[in-house]
């Protein structure tokens, strides 16, 4: 299926968001897609620096879908994933039309399949399943479709994610885990709005992390305006 994407102004009125501090969070621009997330070294899909949008750009958009799906096993860390589909939202939506990216290749079928694709390894409902995996799967689907909208899916022409709550089903993953304090720090970026709405995923986010820890290292540096240490954080 193909389909247009996000217009060239309004993407670049995004980009320059992304400059732009909001004054009631340390975030700017989209908290999915401009902010880089720390792995801890773990695998991911080909960079070429720090900076957000520096994609690789003799990466063969050809290989996305099934390069995303082999990095995401059950193994791959949480705070791994978040950063390979956030990759995979710059090399697959937001490059389309953002030329400082200076991806040259453009192919709107591929952010549907790899759409598609993570939302056929949820398991079917009533069918016995490990709890783990169909939660991870869920956490998967739904980041992807919330990483989608905030990279200005659908902003013109069909929508990839449709009307798809990715936000609702990151909460029904956190419900299968019993709670899980990785995927409230995802669900605080993918709810993040000026009413707050994010606030209470932090705090349980950081009511879960260890002092110096990988998910530590991510709060604080996603929402430094809240706090400088986890406890700070915690209230």
């Amino acid at each position: 299926m193909r389909r247009k994407m996000i217009s060239p102004i309004s993407l670049t009125l995004t980009s320059i968001l992304c400059l732009i501090a909001f004054q009631q969070t340390a975030l700017a621009g989209p908290p999915l897609i401009c902010h880089p997330f720390d792995t801890g070294g773990a695998r991911s899909l080909p960079w070429n620096g720090s900076e957000w949008r520096a994609v690789d750009k003799k990466y063969n958009i050809n290989r996305l879908v099934e390069d995303t799906l082999g990095l995401l096993t059950q193994e791959t860390p949480l705070l791994a994933r978040m950063e390979t589909l956030r990759r995979a939202t710059v090399y697959a939506v937001w490059s389309m039309n953002d030329y400082k990216v200076g991806y040259s290749v453009k192919d709107a079928s591929v952010a549907s399949e790899l759409l598609s694709r993570l939302k056929a390894r949820i398991p079917d409902q009533g069918v016995k399943s490990d709890k783990k995996a169909a939660a991870i799967a869920l956490f998967d689907y739904g980041y992807l479709v919330e990483s989608y909208k905030q990279a200005g899916d659908g902003s013109k022409g069909v929508k990839a994610a449709g009307d798809t709550d990715g936000y609702a089903i990151i909460v029904k993953a956190i419900a299968l885990r019993g709670g899980d304090p990785e995927m409230e720090f995802a669900a605080a970026l993918a709810k993040y709005d000026r009413t707050g709405a994010h606030l209470e995923h932090v705090q349980r986010a950081a009511a879960g992390a260890q002092e110096g820890s990988l998910l530590a290292r991510n709060l604080l540096t996603h929402f430094s305006n809240m706090g400088k240490t986890i406890a700070e954080l915690r209230r």
